[in-house]
């Protein structure tokens, strides 16, 4: 059981890395650091958005508008943060 435990708790610190990633590169994006039309970064972004889009434009969904300010990245740390604790909690 324990070694589920370690793989789960792998397994969402690459979804954490990978969505900070995502948002990093989103503002890099966003302030013309990077070309998004370049073939190897379209191909990261691409594959970073249909990793973390289902769930952000869910929430975006829900969260009131506050401009140019998208809260939905933190929210799904925090919640997963959450579940990490949760889950480490009622297995010890």
């Amino acid at each position: 059981m324990n070694a589920v435990i370690i793989l789960i708790n792998s397994i969402i610190d690459i979804y954490i890395f990978s969505l900070l990633a995502y948002v990093i590169a989103s503002w890099l994006v966003s302030f013309k650091i990077i070309n998004p039309w370049q073939p190897f970064v379209r191909v990261i972004l691409q594959s970073l958005s249909r990793l973390h889009e289902p769930l952000l434009s869910r929430i975006r969904s829900v969260l009131p508008e506050l401009g140019g300010i998208d809260l939905s990245p933190i929210i799904v740390f925090l919640a997963v943060q959450f579940l990490r604790n949760l889950m480490l909690e009622y297995t010890q």
